[in-house]
């Protein structure tokens, strides 16, 4: 099982991977929403703010998040690590329901370029 530092690296790694982007991808993580990922098997939430092309984590809570975000992430620590290695492909584990993502429309329109 992955840690909560493990995941916490691996956020960064992502919002790092996410600013070196181009093209659609890059314009796809210029978004400026509220976001959360619980990671359901620690029982933890990392709550903060996609901008400027990357994920800044203002927060760790326990348990779920307190405030809704507009973009919501759930999975496991370990699916979070083998999504950010890309050991994982996001598709498939969504449509497996292994990774839940929760948005509006439009800003699920928007990020469908970055899966």
């Amino acid at each position: 099982m992955a840690t909560i530092e493990e995941c916490r690296a691996a956020l960064t790694r992502l919002s790092d991977n996410m600013r070196h982007a181009e093209g659609d991808v890059r314009a796809a993580a210029a978004m400026d929403r509220s976001v959360s990922c619980r990671i359901t098997d620690l029982d933890v939430t990392f709550v903060g703010r996609l901008t400027g092309g990357r994920i800044e984590v203002h927060d760790t809570l326990k348990g779920p998040p307190r405030e809704k975000a507009q973009l919501r992430l759930a999975l496991k620590g370990n699916d979070l690590l083998a999504l950010v290695d890309g050991e994982l492909h996001f598709a498939r584990a969504w449509a497996s329901g292994r990774v839940k993502l929760e948005a509006g429309l439009r800003d699920l329109f928007h990020l469908r370029k970055l899966l």
